[in-house]
C-alpha cells in the first residue's frame, strides 16, 4: 500500500518518536505504525434510545478495522434527542447540534491525522452532522446507521413515538381517556433504535444508502437485531479497503448521488428535513443543488411505499419487503436513478443492485409496484408565493385535499399554538400560522411535531392547515407548509401577509404554487 500523507505524519522517522510513544500507550506495537489509522466516530449515549445501542456497534466496527489490518481509534461525539426535546426550549438546540457533531468529527480526524473515518449515528442530527464532516474532510469514509426501533403494539396496532404525540391530541379532544393515553405512551418505544416510521432518522439513513455512503440494506435494519452488528463490522472492512484504494467522498458525493438520494426520499415518503440536510451536505461537498431540484425530481418520481407517518407500515416492515435496494431497483429499472454513480465498495449503484428484482415481491404491500404507486408524484413540494418568496416546503401525503381557504389563526410561538389546540380553540377550516420559529427567530428552527400531532389526534388533519417558518418532524403530516422564507425574524411579513392576517378569510395554502 503506498503511504499517504497522513500515515507519513506518524511514521516518518526519528522526529516523530514522541508521537509514536503516545500511540504505544493506546495499544500500538512496532508493526502497527505502517498501518492506516481509521477513526471510529461513536455517537453512543444513554440520552436517547436512538443512540443507546451504538457502543456495541462501534466495538464491532473496531474489531472489523483490526481484522482488516488497520488501526482503529475511537472517539465520541454528541447527540440530543429530538423526541425528548420536542415541544420544549431544548428543541432550539436540535439543528445546531448537527453543526457541533460535524465540527467535532472534523476536528478529531484532522487533529489526529486519520486516514479514514467510520461514523456511527442514530438520532436525527447524527447522520447529516457526520456527512457534513465527511464531505469536508474528504478522506475515505463510511456511515453506519444505529438502526431503527422495533414498533410497539397496542390493541392490534403498531405504535411509534408519534403515536404518543397524537394520543395527546386525542385525549384533549375527548376521543380517548387517560388510561388509554398512558397505555399508548408506555408501549410506543419498546427498546433501542431510532424512531420507527419513515421519519427523519430513517429518511437520512435511506438517503445515505442511496448515495453509496452506507452498505446496501443497512438503513432499515432493526437496532437490536444481530444483522445490524454484522453490518457494522462489514462496513469497517469495506472502509479499510477504501482507504487502501483511496476511494474518496468527493468521488461518491456527486451531483448524481444527490439526485439518487432525492429520488429515493420521494419514493419512500421521507421527511421534510431531508431538504435542509441535503442542501447543507451538497454545499459542504461543493455540489450545486437548489430547492428547485427537489421539485424537478418530485414531478417524475412516484411515492412507492406505504409508510408511517401517513401510511401503515414501519421501517422494519420495509426491510422485510426488500428494503431500500428494492426501492432503488424499481427506480433504476424505470430510468430514475443514475446507475453509474459510485459507492464506497468501489462498485456502481447498478452493480450493487444487479441481483435485486426489477419489481417488488407480490406477497407484500409495503413497496408498491410501479404500476400501482401510493401517489403518482413525490410528496415534498417546493412552494413559492406571496408568503414564501424565497420558497417553502410542503408535505403532500396523507391529505384528502391539497387546498384550503379559511381564517388565519396567528401565533408567535409553538407553545401558544399548542395551548390553543389542546384547549379546543382550533376549529375545522382554520389555518394556523406559527411565526418566529425560524433559524434566527426561534432561534434554532424548532420542529412543530407537538402541534401537528395534536391536530391529527383531534381529527382535524384534513380540515386544518398549518404554516410556519419553523420546520417539521419527520413524523409530521397533514396540510402543512414549513421552512417559509424569508422567516418572520428577518422581515418575512409582506404587505399582503399583514393585510391577510386582518382579513376574516385568507387563502393560505394555495397562495404558494
Amino acid at each position: 500500500m503506498p503511504e499517504n500523507l497522513r500515515s507519513q505524519v506518524v511514521t516518518q522517522g526519528v522526529q516523530r518518536t514522541p508521537n509514536r510513544a503516545m500511540l504505544r500507550a493506546v495499544g500500538f506495537a512496532d508493526a502497527d505504525f505502517t498501518k492506516p489509522i481509521v477513526g471510529v466516530a461513536n455517537g453512543y449515549s444513554t440520552i436517547t434510545p436512538c443512540n443507546v445501542g451504538l457502543d456495541d456497534l462501534a466495538k464491532r466496527a473496531e474489531a472489523g478495522i483490526r481484522a482488516a489490518a488497520a488501526m482503529p481509534q475511537m472517539f465520541g461525539t454528541i447527540t440530543i434527542s429530538d423526541g425528548i426535546s420536542m415541544g420544549t426550549e431544548g428543541m432550539k438546540y436540535s439543528l445546531v447540534s448537527r453543526e457541533v457533531i460535524a465540527d467535532s468529527i472534523e476536528t478529531v480526524c484532522n487533529g489526529q491525522s486519520m486516514d479514514g473515518v467510520l461514523a456511527i449515528g442514530g438520532c436525527d442530527k447524527n447522520m447529516p452532522g457526520a456527512m457534513l464532516a465527511i464531505a469536508r474532510l474528504n478522506i475515505p469514509a463510511i456511515f453506519v446507521y444505529g438502526g431503527t426501533i422495533k414498533p410497539g403494539h397496542h390493541n392490534g396496532k403498531d405504535l411509534t413515538v408519534v403515536s404518543a404525540f397524537e394520543a395527546v391530541g386525542q385525549y384533549s379532544a375527548g376521543k380517548i381517556d387517560q388510561n388509554e393515553l398512558l397505555e399508548v405512551e408506555r408501549k410506543s418505544c419498546p427498546g433501542a433504535g431510532s424512531c420507527g416510521g419513515m421519519y427523519t432518522a430513517n429518511t437520512m439513513s435511506s438517503a445515505f444508502e442511496a448515495m453509496g455512503m452506507s452498505l446496501m440494506y443497512s438503513s432499515t435494519m432493526a437496532a437490536e437485531d444481530a444483522e445490524k452488528a454484522d453490518s457494522a463490522e462489514k462496513s469497517a472492512q469495506v472502509l479499510v479497503e477504501a482507504v487502501r484504494r483511496q476511494i474518496l467522498p468527493s468521488q461518491i458525493l456527486t451531483r448524481k448521488a444527490f439526485e439518487n438520494a432525492i429520488a429515493v426520499i420521494m419514493a419512500v415518503g421521507g421527511s421534510t428535513n431531508a431538504v435542509l440536510h441535503l442542501l447543507a451536505i451538497a454545499h459542504a461537498a461543493s455540489v450545486p443543488l437548489t430547492l428547485d431540484d427537489f421539485e424537478t425530481i418530485r414531478a417524475r418520481v412516484p411515492v412507492l411505499c406505504d409508510l408511517k407517518p401517513s401510511g401503515r407500515y414501519v421501517a422494519t416492515d420495509l426491510h422485510k419487503a426488500g428494503g431500500i435496494p428494492q426501492v432503488m431497483k424499481v427506480l433504476l429499472t424505470h430510468g430514475l436513478l443514475h446507475g453509474d454513480a459510485l459507492t464506497i465498495t468501489g462498485q456502481t449503484i447498478a452493480e450493487v443492485l444487479a441481483d435485486v428484482p426489477d419489481e417488488p415481491r407480490s406477497d407484500q404491500d409495503v413497496i408498491r409496484p410501479w404500476s400501482n404507486p401510493m401517489y403518482p408524484q413525490g410528496h415534498l413540494g417546493i412552494l413559492r408565493g406571496n408568503l414564501a418568496t424565497e420558497g417553502s416546503v410542503a408535505k403532500l401525503t396523507g391529505v384528502k385535499s391539497r387546498k384550503i381557504t379559511g381564517p388565519a389563526r396567528v401565533f408567535e410561538s409553538e407553545e401558544a399554538c399548542l395551548e390553543a389546540i389542546l384547549a379546543n380553540q382550533i376549529s375545522a377550516g382554520d389555518i394556523i400560522v406559527i411565526r418566529y420559529e425560524g433559524p434566527k427567530g426561534g432561534p434554532g428552527m424548532r420542529e412543530m411535531l407537538a402541534p401537528t400531532s395534536a391536530i391529527i389526534g383531534a381529527g382535524l388533519g384534513d380540515s386544518v392547515g398549518l404554516i410556519t417558518d419553523g420546520r417539521f418532524s419527520g413524523g409530521t403530516y397533514g396540510l402543512v407548509v414549513g421552512h417559509v422564507a424569508p422567516e418572520a425574524a428577518v422581515g418575512g411579513r409582506s404587505p399582503s401577509f399583514r393585510k391577510a392576517t386582518r382579513s376574516p378569510l385568507m387563502p393560505m395554502l394555495d397562495c404558494c404554487n
